[in-house]
């Protein structure tokens, strides 16, 4: 048998084929092994070489070429790929909108299908994933539902692959399976992981199909998807950069051996990729079925059009629904991680508070720009950003704004500009600081974002279009150790954040514990999902009162989870929400939904309650009369610190979970008192609080029941009304006051520190605090001391 290494073209694609032809092979291998080696591989390669591969792109041209006539075209014509007159959809716009909805509908049917692959409970309880279509040099074309955030961060990922000569190697060839998870290189954080895979037709890349799932685990020294305390991105975890890891829709063996080395849940991450492959694949399927019965010439025109079409209708939103102008909301985080002093080095462990100053601006010619300038230096934490997941918190702000349909794709993106300063947490400078907590300060900067946006709309008129933005999506639980199964490293990150309230509209309240700003069909998960996956049991979950943000309407409240260690000796644990600054505000007067604070009862009594059948906390509801510390003994850990390196729990301590309730819009002094009324009798308001913040006088009957004294109401509110103006002051007044104190930097080190780096990062920043302050031009802010 002999054995010749030929090829022969397949469309633009040159394939290996085997030819057999009778004979020994044995003879003839014999021969070659007395020659010296390496002339045996020399000669080898040389019969085994392939022709020069054509180019993968259209038109006999390569995908790096077509990247860069796309880019050149936009920027002379205005218009994507120089499309300045929609054809298609002008000429026949009913056969356009079934192309799109083939498409469009294909995608979330494979989103839908795929999910049921994955074991995570991230995935099929909570929906953490979806799908989208992309051009052959990488834009959006589509995407199904889901997490929103990465319409354009698998954008990024393609497009990086195009730009850096994929095409030549590794190779792209039909069935070639990416993966990437590296934020540097388009991601939010690596706990997202995304499959690639081209999809041919007659030897041209007509697009590519990805997905993209969140992980439980990802490899770093801490367990957990989204590991707190890490300082460097060589603590991250494990990092897959644009990396070929499967052939003929297959994953190599090799990659499947390091999944089950690199990380503590290989099981759920291996059903993970075949989830996302299986999903990738239903979409090529429905593209190809698509262009075999509407033409490869109509399919290439449309997905320029669909694109070009939703650069448009974005600009148009812009022009319908908003006033031109310049809006500014900043926001605020605190990073708490002085507390770990002894546990991480020394220039980690210190307390910061982050900054982000947004700026948008829209313009009479529909420009949309939006400018962090000013923004703080990045840290070492883990809640550093990269410019693709920026790219992620705008995406998941204009779906749920200016792009209310199901065209979501990449041509919003070409209408939008973003400044990223280099240097700061938002573009660093340092390419090896950790990003596993990006989406810790991206939620709060771009509620800057709705609350512009909401301005905008209230300006135009479009008031039920207001939103005060998305709380912060905490608390956050995370932990990992000896699991109930056996497993002695277990990981698991639970995602009932997912359904924090949401903020009010200008028109109504909030919603209760629905939604999380990066996907907005939030689902809790069944508790009998997580206790699967986690060695904890759930005590109780219920509402939590007072945690939406007072207002004529209020936010929508958050909820508690009560936890408790069990059938384990031990299990470290995380939390992850604000905890000693509101990020952000309400609107329009109204006020920010409660901060978060962190509680654990350790060394409890609860081994021996469960064997006497004593009650045990259900619930705790109010933190000041908490209902957990008056029924179970132990070491009580209350704080506001939750940003920490992980804190060891013991079987039977409890680990309370507060979740986030949404921001509030107009004053509280407006609010309907029937409102407050309901709010007494669901619980949702603490009864001490009706008169203080609401100035609402009511009784409780002997049925429980709270009941509206409509004068004693009307005149409390009238008094508290007159106490405002008592103690109010003018803004010239208040600056006069403060001035000496700002002058003098009289503040906390944290406050400090960020002013200093925004000082120091942006001559904007530093020339407009001081015109603003009034401050000599040679002022310096303080330094530590």
């Amino acid at each position: 048998m002999k054995i010749v290494f030929s090829t022969r073209t397949f469309g633009r694609h040159s394939k290996w084929k085997w030819q057999q032809d009778k004979g020994v092979i044995m003879a003839e291998a014999a021969q070659s092994f007395d020659k010296p080696f390496d002339k045996a591989q020399e000669s080898l390669r040389a019969e085994s070489l392939p022709e020069t591969r054509q180019p993968i792109g259209w038109a006999g041209k390569t995908l790096q070429e077509m990247i860069a006539e796309s880019e050149r075209l936009l920027v002379e014509t205005g218009h994507y790929w120089g499309v300045e007159r929609l054809s298609l959809k002008e000429g026949d716009p009913i056969r356009y909108e079934k192309i799109w909805s083939r498409l469009r509908g294909g995608i979330v049917g494979a989103r839908e299908t795929a999910l049921n692959i994955s074991a995570s409970p991230i995935v099929r309880e909570i929906g953490e994933l979806c799908f989208g279509l992309f051009t052959p040099e990488g834009d959006s074309i589509t995407l199904s539902t889901g997490i929103m955030a990465h319409v354009h961060t698998m954008s990024e990922a393609i497009k990086h692959m195009v730009r850096s000569g994929y095409e030549t190697d590794p190779e792209i060839h039909p069935g070639d399976v990416f993966v990437n998870n590296d934020p540097q290189l388009g991601d939010v954080h690596n706990a997202d992981v995304m499959e690639m895979l081209p999809i041919f037709y007659e030897g041209e890349v007509v697009g590519w199909a990805a997905g993209v799932t969140h992980e439980t685990d990802v490899g770093a020294p801490q367990p957990a998807s989204m590991p707190v305390g890490t300082t460097s991105r060589y603590e991250d975890g494990w990092i897959l950069s644009c990396q070929k890891v499967g052939t003929h829709d297959k994953l190599r063996r090799d990659y499947e051996n390091r999944i089950n080395t690199a990380v503590r849940t290989p099981f759920y991450w291996l059903l993970d990729e075949k989830c996302r492959i299986a999903g990738c694949r239903i979409i090529r399927d429905n593209v190809l079925r698509l262009i075999q019965e509407e033409g490869l010439d109509t399919y290439k025109n449309f997905i320029r059009e669909v694109i070009e079409d939703t650069r448009r209708a974005f600009q148009n939103n812009l022009r319908m629904m908003t006033v031109p102008g310049t809006y500014r909301f900043p926001s605020f985080m605190d990073v708490t991680h002085a507390i770990d002093r002894g546990r991480m080095p020394e220039y980690a462990a210190v307390n910061s508070l982050m900054n982000c100053p947004l700026e948008m601006r829209i313009g009479v010619d529909c420009s949309f720009e939006l400018d962090v300038d000013g923004a703080g230096k990045w840290g070492y934490h883990s809640f550093n950003c990269t410019p693709s997941g920026l790219q992620g918190g705008l995406w998941v702000a204009l779906c749920q704004t200016l792009i209310p349909n199901d065209k979501v794709n990449d041509g919003a993106y070409l209408a939008t500009r973003f400044n990223t300063p280099y240097g700061t947490w938002a573009n660093p400078d340092n390419p090896a600081v950790s990003n596993t907590l990006s989406w810790m300060f991206l939620i709060p900067c771009f509620t800057g974002m709705f609350h512009g946006l909401s301005t905008a709309f209230v300006a135009r008129g479009y008031l039920e279009e207001v939103v005060a933005g998305y709380p912060f999506t905490g608390n956050l639980t995370q932990g990992g150790g000896p699991n109930h199964l056996g497993n002695p490293n277990g990981a698991w990150s639970n995602f009932e954040h997912s359904c924090c309230g949401t903020s009010a509209r200008y028109i109504f309240d909030g919603e209760t514990a629905c939604a999380a700003v990066w996907n907005p069909e939030g689902d809790m998960g069944d508790v009998e999902a997580w206790e699967l996956l986690e060695p904890l049991l759930y005590l109780g979950r219920n509402i939590r009162p007072n945690t939406g943000g007072p207002g004529k309407f209020r936010g929508g409240l958050g909820f508690e989870s009560i936890r408790m260690v069990y059938h384990t000796p031990y299990q470290v644990m995380f939390n992850g929400r604000e905890g000693h600054v509101f990020q952000c505000s309400g609107l329009f007067g109204g006020y920010p939904g409660a901060t978060g604070y962190r509680h654990s009862v350790k060394k409890t009594d609860m081994k021996e309650r469960i064997a006497r059948q004593q009650d045990y906390p259900v619930r705790d509801v109010d933190p000041e009369n908490s209902q957990v510390e008056a029924h179970v003994k132990g070491e009580i850990l209350k704080d506001q610190n939750l940003y920490h390196i992980p804190d060891p729990h013991r079987e039977y301590d409890l680990y309370i979970s507060l979740l986030a309730g949404g921001h509030g819009v107009g004053d509280v002094l407006e609010r309907d008192p029937a409102l407050v009324i309901s709010d007494l009798n669901e619980g949702y308001l603490l009864p001490r609080y009706r008169g203080s913040i609401y100035g609402v006088v009511a009784s409780q009957g002997q049925d429980g029941k709270w009941v509206l004294d409509a004068p004693a109401t009307q005149a409390r509110r009238a008094e508290m009304r007159q106490q405002r103006l008592a103690r109010s002051q003018s803004v010239e007044e208040w600056m006069a006051q403060t001035r000496p104190r700002v002058e003098k930097q009289e503040f906390i080190e944290p406050v400090r520190k960020m002013y200093r780096q925004s000082h120091e990062l942006s001559e904007k920043w530093r020339r407009e605090y001081r015109e603003f302050w009034g401050l000599p031009e040679d002022w310096q802010p303080a330094q530590d001391i």
